[in-house]
């Protein structure tokens, strides 16, 4: 009986490795868009909230900013400073950088962006860690450590770069 377990495993063992190598590879291959996609979805949808039509931020949003929202720091509830200015960039960014995540363009950047606002969401909503923030922050931070992926705007502008460079080398 071992001879036959160890003929059998001698057979396995290529199999198994080669079949957990093509997982993995399209593991590398779906992840990274599918993380960027899963991270953008909530802040787009937000971002969309945030305007009245076209270049207006919308009365609620200015509202918000100026009387509800509130930093949650050291057990005191703070105030935005600017808060007509941070509802604009805010607005701003919760469309744009979503849009720059699913492309794939200045991914490890967007999604350092991405942590910082969650963080900043946390002191807004303190409440949330555990339903919302603790995920969107996962993401990014997975998005900042595997990078953009092959099917992204970085990685064939790091192609583009390196074939000029080396037809210019010739």
């Amino acid at each position: 009986m071992n001879q036959l377990s160890a003929s059998t495993k001698g057979r396995l063992e290529p199999t198994v490795r080669r079949a957990a190598g093509l997982i993995q590879k399209f593991g590398w291959l779906v992840a990274p868009p599918m993380l960027r996609i899963a991270l953008s979805l909530p802040f787009f949808r937000s971002g969309l909230t945030r305007w009245d039509g076209v270049l207006s931020i919308s009365p609620v949003t200015l509202y918000l900013f100026e009387n509800q929202f509130r930093l949650h720091i050291l057990g005191g509830a703070y105030p935005f400073p600017a808060p007509d200015t941070v509802a604009l960039l805010v607005a701003i960014a919760e469309v744009t950088l979503p849009v720059l995540l699913v492309l794939g363009f200045a991914t490890r950047f967007v999604g350092l962006a991405l942590f910082v606002m969650t963080g900043v969401i946390q002191l807004v909503f303190p409440d949330g860690w555990a339903n919302f923030h603790l995920y969107w922050a996962s993401l990014a931070v997975g998005i900042m450590a595997l990078g953009p992926g092959p099917l992204s705007l970085d990685h064939l502008l790091v192609r583009s770069m390196q074939t000029r460079n080396h037809a210019s080398d010739r």
